[in-house]
């Protein structure tokens, strides 16, 4: 560990300049969580791949996922795995709802641990933008004739025009769908991931409960704020009763709909705090996904002010995601507090080897694999 001073800008709420020193290299400090320890803060970001066969990953998952492992991430969080058939955006997405699948992953999980990096997943249910196509494949609803499904959703709204209507949800789809969460994180503990995520955003179906954009629902899952956090609460307490102790699990939620009267980063700091009272240990920081025209003022870093918020006055763990590309700027949000990981996605697709070149750029000493030592 590199024990450099840094000295960067920063500037207060009048605009003042102000200086201020932190130690460099607190981008590859570890992170203990509950019974693992990340070797830096690092993530992959679940990213969809549309490349899954019948739910099951491929050979394409392996090398997708291993590559990264291999580049230095402490962390990689497979891709939205559907809990359930009708919980799939598309009919290639990747699902844990049978043994054939869990068994799939055991050989993909195995080599990511092998490069000291931890295997996680995230479970995912897609509501009422499922049943849509793969990205390169179309848009709008799959018809039935050729594999698409009835989805479903806390209130009969559709997404958009060209997607499917889904049907209201009754009493026992919501048992079901937080049974069908809790049998994919037993399997997922089978399957040898060491760390689980919830997917409460991006406008799918737990986030369409907590939005009064997609929720108009008149009994206990509906109108009031604490109402429409019922469904989320229910999952991660469920999910957290079927994990053991010793095991991670995280949120992703959408911390904003971009939207005025939708929901926004007061009800997320709420939400995080009733998250944590049920052992959820952090908070992946997102937004948007549940209006199709949000003007959504994407850029570098637009969402980290979330990841802050959340983190300072719930009181959690933050992970910060959206457009962080440069290793300097991932570091600067460790070291100053404003997340605890940093996600990254498109820059990672870009450079699975991120990591080991980012360390070089903040002069921090990384291991290496062995086979590619020569060139360091």
């Amino acid at each position: 560990m590199c024990f450099e001073i840094k000295v960067i800008k920063l500037y207060n709420n009048h605009n003042n300049l102000l200086w201020k020193k932190y130690p460099m290299n607190k981008l590859f400090s570890p992170l203990k969580i509950r019974g693992i320890e990340l070797k830096n803060r690092i993530a992959v970001s679940p990213m969809c791949q549309y490349s899954s066969y019948n739910g099951i990953p491929t050979d394409w998952h392996l090398v997708h996922l291993g590559s990264r492992a291999v580049g230095g991430a402490a962390l990689i969080i497979q891709e939205a795995t559907a809990v359930s058939p009708e919980g799939r955006i598309s009919p290639d997405d990747a699902g844990i709802w049978n043994d054939m699948q869990m068994e799939a992953y055991k050989r993909i999980n195995a080599f990511i641990i092998t490069r000291n990096c931890i295997p996680g997943i995230q479970l995912a249910h897609a509501g009422r933008k499922g049943s849509t196509y793969s990205p390169w494949k179309g848009n709008g609803e799959v018809e039935k004739e050729d594999g698409g499904w009835q989805t479903i959703s806390p209130s009969p709204i559709h997404f958009t025009d060209n997607f499917p209507f889904p049907k209201e949800m009754d009493k026992e789809d919501i048992k079901k769908v937080v049974d069908d969460f809790c049998q994919a994180a037993n399997r997922s503990i089978k399957a040898g991931f060491k760390l689980i995520e919830l997917h409460m955003a991006h406008g799918y179906l737990v986030h369409e409960f907590l939005s009064s954009l997609s929720n108009l629902r008149k009994d206990e899952y509906g109108g009031s704020f604490e109402n429409r956090c019922q469904f989320a609460i229910e999952i991660a307490k469920g999910v957290r009763g079927t994990i053991p102790e010793d095991f991670p699990l995280f949120a992703r939620i959408s911390a904003s709909d971009w939207i005025k009267g939708g929901w926004g980063i007061e009800d997320s700091v709420q939400l995080s705090k009733k998250l944590k009272e049920v052992g959820v240990d952090l908070i992946d920081c997102s937004s948007g996904g549940n209006a199709p025209k949000a003007p959504i003022p994407a850029g570098p870093g637009y969402q980290i002010p979330f990841s802050e918020k959340i983190k300072q006055e719930a009181g959690i763990l933050t992970g910060g995601i959206g457009f962080i590309t440069s290793p300097e700027q991932a570091d600067q949000i460790i070291r100053t507090g404003q997340a605890d990981i940093v996600l990254l996605a498109r820059e990672i697709l870009r450079n699975p080897y991120w990591p080991m070149q980012a360390a070089k750029a903040l002069k921090a000493e990384i291991e290496w694999p062995k086979q590619y030592e020569r060139a360091k």
